[in-house]
C-alpha cells in the first residue's frame, strides 16, 4: 500500500498552487498517493490517514497566507506527532538570493519557516523557501507603486516577464529536487 501525503496550501497569485501541483507531481513519480488542497477553496476534516502532511504558503509583506495559518492552527495538535514540511514561495526570496544576502536569507528562514514551527509545534522533516511571482497585474495599485522599483532588479537577476507585468521567480529543477528527498523521509 502507497503512503499518503497530503499538501495544503495557502496563496494569493497562484505561485503556489503551481509549485504544489509540480511537488505533487514529482512525489507521485516515487509512487506516492498524493492529495493536493488549496485551504482558501476546500476544508480539511481530518489529516490522521496521512503519513506525511506539507503545508506551503505564499508570502507577501512578510506574511504567510490565511488559509495556511488557519490550517495549521487547526491541526496544530496532530501535525505536532505527524511528519510535516513546510515550504513557502516569495518571489523577494530570488532577489535576496542572486544578490547574495547573507543575513536576509538568514532572517526569511528563520522568520518565514522556523518561527513557524515554532509557533503550531511542528518538527518538520524540511523547510524550504521557493522562488515565487511578481504579479504586478494583481497587485493593489499602492502595493504595485511601491514595489514598481523592483522590476529592473528582477530583470537583472534573470527573470523575464513571462506576460506583461508577471515575472516567475521559481526554479523548477529545486522543486522537484527537494521533493524526491522528500519522498525518501516519508
Amino acid at each position: 500500500m502507497s503512503k499518503k501525503v497530503l499538501i495544503v496550501y495557502g496563496t494569493r497569485y497562484g505561485a503556489t498552487e503551481g509549485t504544489s501541483e509540480e511537488i505533487a507531481k514529482a512525489l507521485r513519480s516515487e509512487g506516492l498517493d498524493v492529495r493536493v488542497v488549496n485551504a482558501r477553496k476546500e476544508k480539511v476534516k481530518d489529516i490522521s490517514g496521512y503519513d506525511l502532511v506539507i503545508v506551503g504558503s505564499g508570502m507577501q509583506m512578510a506574511k504567510w497566507t490565511g488559509a495556511a495559518e488557519n490550517f495549521s492552527r487547526k491541526f496544530q495538535k496532530e501535525l505536532s506527532s505527524k511528519k510535516v514540511a513546510i515550504f513557502v514561495s516569495s518571489g523577494a526570496q530570488a532577489l535576496i538570493e542572486y544578490e547574495k544576502k547573507t543575513e536576509e536569507i538568514k532572517k526569511a528562514r528563520k522568520q518565514y519557516l522556523e518561527d513557524k514551527a515554532v509557533k503550531y509545534n511542528l518538527h518538520p522533516i524540511s523547510m524550504v523557501i521557493f522562488g515565487g511571482v511578481w504579479d504586478f497585474n494583481q497587485m493593489f495599485f499602492l502595493f504595485r507603486k511601491t514595489l514598481a522599483s523592483f522590476k529592473p532588479k528582477i530583470e537583472e537577476a534573470g527573470f523575464k516577464e513571462i506576460k506583461p507585468g508577471l515575472y516567475d521567480t521559481r526554479d523548477w529543477d529545486s522543486i522537484k529536487t527537494w521533493a524526491k528527498e522528500i519522498a525518501t523521509k516519508v
